[in-house]
């Protein structure tokens, strides 16, 4: 089982890069964010934990997590966000491994905005980096997702530094031109990891 770590600041272009490896070349993708989502869905013990700890004003009408709100308290409160951490942290990190070991392609990508920072590189072989500076990842965010320049400065300042990110990554793929340049870089390192997966 070979795994490449693909990580990157919010608006670098994760997605990007993965849907290519997946549609191109059939490249099983794990996400992070998906998994994130997945354990707070209802009937989960992880949302039980946090309407039990945050309270009823963390859940919709429907019984759903209410996102908007959890986003707010925490990212207000490092100790909030600490406690919130220790609840979903262990049920994403059981259901990455989960669906790493359930994958059956060459290599499978483990997509996680916080890679590092989650200590989620340790499941992986190779790290890989999708770079750009700073006001592009803002420019992106903000296209993309349409939320505030402070909520992506606040996101940005939760994850690591680029400078750190970029020294911890195995590869590096530089994502400030256009879609052919970014698919060009991940052809050549596609090849790399094949080639790395048959040393396994």
């Amino acid at each position: 089982m070979y795994i490449v770590g693909l990580t990157g600041g919010i608006g670098s272009g994760k997605t990007a890069a993965s849907d290519y490896l997946a549609l191109s070349y059939g490249i099983e993708v794990v996400d992070a964010d998906i998994v994130a989502r997945e354990i707070v869905m209802q009937g989960q013990p992880a949302l039980l934990a946090i309407a039990q700890h945050f309270g009823q004003k963390v859940l919709l009408a429907d019984g759903q997590l209410n996102r908007a709100v959890l986003r707010e308290i925490v990212f207000n409160n490092p100790q909030e966000r600490k406690i919130l951490e220790s609840i979903t942290h262990p049920a994403i990190r059981e259901r990455i491994l989960h669906k790493l070991t359930a994958s059956l392609s060459v290599y499978t990508l483990l997509v996680s905005p916080l890679l590092f920072e989650s200590g989620q590189s340790k499941f992986a072989q190779r790290n890989l980096v999708i770079d750009c500076d700073a006001s592009l990842q803002q420019q992106r965010a903000s296209q993309r997702d349409n939320v505030s320049l402070q909520q992506i400065q606040q996101i940005m300042a939760a994850q690591l530094s680029r400078e750190e990110r970029l020294q911890r990554a195995d590869d590096v793929v530089v994502n400030t031109g256009n879609l052919a340049n970014l698919h060009q870089q991940l052809d050549h390192l596609h090849q790399r990891y094949l080639q790395l997966a048959q040393t396994l």
